[in-house]
């Protein structure tokens, strides 16, 4: 038995050969170096790459073996696979000829920056857990609260405070649960049923499955129509009618979200005269400004690369009472004192990354007048745009430019009906995008189809913006004499 024992025990002399340092130094530093240069020449050459991926479904599957390698394959062989077979299967929404989505922008100091938050791999789930992480975050929201020119109400440096989310979908479910919460409280959990939340019919869909995450029922979401003469946008008097009606069912109105420029149009709800409906009611407010307040120096705007959504509340009590967790495995002196934020309390997920790092770094990189200016100058290619759509007898403006978001379409055609106008649009965009010079989307409201040009990537110059309206204009001659 001893000799068995012992051969159990005994590691073979081979083993020390096979052991891989998962971590060296110095091979990171050459691997690293080795991927800046990939992503440099990325950045360099995007423009000859096909904005929209050109990719049938399943074609990465055929390319690809069907088992992962048993022993290491070389980094370069690694990137060579990447450049042959993910960049055909990707949609490039850092190319200046990309228009469709709103796109987050980045920039040099953003990527540096990145990089440190992945290096350091620190964890701010309290302020123990790293103090710079929390108070670096805490420092910055305060900064952008400063350039947004926010009450002090909504800042550390007043009785409120901000957190960065990594999307907005987490900050409106965060704060429909702290409502939820709230109301709760005084009604009884049993009353969850009577609860409603209201926006309009432009609402971003993630507000609504953030709200039946948050277990509203989906009968009790209220979508309130808009119209085109209003702009798109909420009228006060709407939204009163759906909410006394409600109450007058014995509902109880919760929460309004309102919009600082919809994903479709970028319609601005007039935010002052809605707020002040919802308080008669004790509706708690969310200003959604995701896009739109970009103009006001918000994060998209701010070159830092996605999941990068910023809020800010005036209480956060009551995101900490209705997300908060106290384990007895995290408490300390000073989170148990209450002396600092722990800003796992005001997410759903435990864990934070430390992304405040990217706009530290945006911030100190460029200041504020270079971050205005970099606005200014997208939303004036935007204006170019609008120009040369109206320049066109052909085409005509769906709704007022707002920000970087001009909605075109072609005409309906004198002895046409809509749905021939739908096919015609339709099929304009679809030529445009299938040529991989320029990338657009659509939307439809008030049942308009339309076309969605968006500028907002880093590169795009206003030659960019010329050259896809010579694309548009292209695709139109080819087309009209089909139908």
């Amino acid at each position: 038995m001893g000799s068995l024992h012992s051969n159990f025990i005994t590691a073979p002399e081979s083993l020390d050969s096979k052991h891989f340092n998962h971590l060296n130094p110095e091979d990171l530093r050459t691997k690293a170096h080795k991927a800046i240069d990939f992503i440099a020449d990325y950045y360099k050459n995007i423009e000859s790459y096909p904005v929209g991926s050109q990719a049938q479904p399943g074609y990465l599957k055929n390319r690809l073996p069907e088992t992962p390698p048993d022993t290491p394959e070389s980094f370069d062989t690694i990137l060579k696979d990447v450049q042959n077979d993910l960049i055909p299967g990707i949609t490039h929404f850092l190319s200046p000829n990309f228009y469709g989505y709103f796109q987050a922008s980045v920039s040099s100091a953003a990527f540096i920056g990145e990089i440190l938050c992945t290096g350091f791999n620190a964890n701010g789930f309290k302020w123990v857990g790293s103090p710079a992480v929390t108070e670096l975050e805490m420092v910055v929201m305060d900064w952008l609260g400063v350039m947004l020119k926010l009450p002090k109400s909504f800042m550390f440096s007043g009785s409120g405070g901000g957190v960065v989310h990594s999307t907005t979908s987490e900050a409106i479910l965060s704060t429909v649960v702290a409502a939820r919460d709230r109301v709760l409280n005084e009604i009884g959990i049993e009353n969850i049923g009577k609860l409603v939340v209201y926006g309009s019919d432009q609402t971003h869909s993630t507000y609504k499955k953030a709200c039946k995450i948050a277990g509203i029922h989906p009968c009790n979401i209220r979508s309130i129509p808009t119209s085109v003469e209003d702009e798109f946008a909420l009228k006060p008097d709407s939204l009163r009618k759906v909410i006394e009606a409600d109450v007058e069912e014995g509902r109880v109105p919760l929460f309004l979200c309102v919009k600082i420029g919809t994903t479709s149009t970028t319609a601005v709800d007039p935010v002052k005269d809605l707020a002040e409906v919802a308080n008669k009611y004790n509706i708690w407010v969310h200003v959604d400004g995701a896009y739109g307040g970009n103009a006001c120096i918000c994060p998209e705007w701010l070159l830092c690369y996605a999941e990068c959504c910023c809020m800010w509340v005036k209480n956060p009590n009551l995101i900490v009472n209705a997300l908060g967790t106290n384990p007895e495995y995290l408490k300390n002196e000073h989170s148990e004192s209450g002396s600092v934020v722990s800003y796992m309390d005001w997410q759903v997920r435990t864990s934070r990354r430390f992304r405040p790092l990217r706009l530290w770094f945006v911030l100190r990189s460029y200041g504020v007048a270079n971050l205005q200016d970099h606005i200014r100058s997208n939303v004036q290619m935007a204006i170019t745009f609008e120009r040369l759509v109206k320049s066109d007898v052909r085409f005509e403006i769906v709704v007022p430019r707002r920000f970087s978001l001009v909605c075109f379409r072609l005409k309906q055609l004198n002895g046409c009906d809509s749905s021939y106008t739908e096919s015609l649009n339709k099929k304009l965009i679809e030529r445009v995008n299938s040529t991989g010079r320029v990338y657009l989307t659509h939307t439809v409201v008030a049942r308009i189809y339309m076309l969605r040009f968006v500028v907002g990537a880093t590169l795009t110059e206003e030659r960019h913006v010329i050259n896809a309206w010579e694309v548009i204009k292209e695709m139109v001659n080819t087309i009209v004499n089909e139908f």
